[in-house]
């Protein structure tokens, strides 16, 4: 099936997106005059340029900017509808762009993979990692058609299937005092130096609210934006970060995580759609298959 959208305006989009004519030829796979002569001509068709030369590259004009994010959805539609079109014989075909928190990427990323080349050769998956907070944005901006997102205890909407329900924990370094323990209390929580993510962050200020309720302050040690950096300023007990159900196996012999405890703080991980992107086959395909494997694998993996 020949592209709907010209090839000019998908030069357009990679131009825009890598800076560079050069590096979107090379994403493209074709020369680099090929490249320059689609923006020539749209730039004549529109009367106006739509890239401004710099010393390091091109960006975008007030017209290009606006032109942008509108041929960019044009062209993923186009995609998907080109894509609903072969998979009318029944076969899921085409993207399914998926978003994986990182806790849930050692245990889930290489089996689910296999699963779809082996069940759905037709579909290629792309995998994005990120916080919660980052997926959902993704999520929000149609950048992903499905992600894991944490949710607290009881916020999961009817459309949003549990895949695994779990508790925070502390971490601690595994030659910390408090590493022989099992549980935690929040009041003790607080008063240990903790690293959590900057503001606004939906865990900063969930744990903010409580504290308040309980006429606790906490106290904030630093300020880290992802797990992997919380965790390494954990083991080196510079301080003590809070993450959602299990350590990663290839951490567990430097941190150990303890459930938190008065109050138990409840979360889960869920599935989410993306509300402004196709729902393709191969996108309810691969949806379907989260929800048959990942609790499992999930579970395996926290048990472990």
């Amino acid at each position: 099936m020949k592209p709907i959208i010209d090839a000019g305006w998908h030069h357009f989009v990679k131009v825009a997106e890598l800076g560079a004519v050069s590096r979107a030829a090379v994403a493209a796979d074709v020369p680099q005059s090929v490249v320059s002569r689609h923006i020539a001509q749209l730039e004549r068709d529109a009367g106006s340029p739509l890239f401004r030369r710099t010393g390091r590259g091109v960006v975008l004009t007030e017209l290009g900017q606006q032109l942008y994010p509108r041929i960019k959805r044009l062209i993923a539609e186009s995609e998907s509808f080109a894509d609903e079109v072969r998979a009318s014989r029944g076969v899921p075909v085409g993207d399914v762009r998926l978003g994986l928190l990182p806790s849930t990427v050692p245990a889930l990323a290489g089996p689910l993979y296999q699963r779809v080349l082996k069940q759905f050769p037709q579909v290629r998956l792309h995998l994005a990692e990120g916080s919660s907070a980052q997926l959902q944005e993704m999520l929000d901006q149609g950048r992903l058609d499905l992600s894991l997102l944490l949710r607290d205890g009881g916020e999961a909407s009817a459309d949003e299937p549990v895949l695994m329900e779990g508790a925070l924990c502390l971490v601690v370094a595994s030659g910390d005092p408090l590493a022989g323990r099992r549980e935690v209390r929040f009041e003790e929580v607080a008063h240990l130096p903790l690293v959590l993510p900057g503001e606004p962050h939906p865990l900063r200020e969930r744990l903010a609210v409580l504290a308040r309720k309980l006429g606790l302050t906490l106290r904030i040690a630093a300020e880290a934006n992802s797990i992997r950096l919380q965790h390494e300023i954990a083991a080196s007990a510079a301080g003590y970060a809070i993450t959602s159900l299990s350590i990663a196996p290839h951490d567990r012999r430097r941190l150990v995580a303890l459930k938190i405890v008065e109050p138990v703080l409840a979360r889960a991980i869920v599935l989410a759609v993306a509300r402004h992107r196709p729902h393709t086959l191969a996108t309810r395909e691969i949806h379907g298959l989260l929800l048959s494997m990942a609790p499992q694998v999930l579970a395996g993996a926290d048990a472990a």
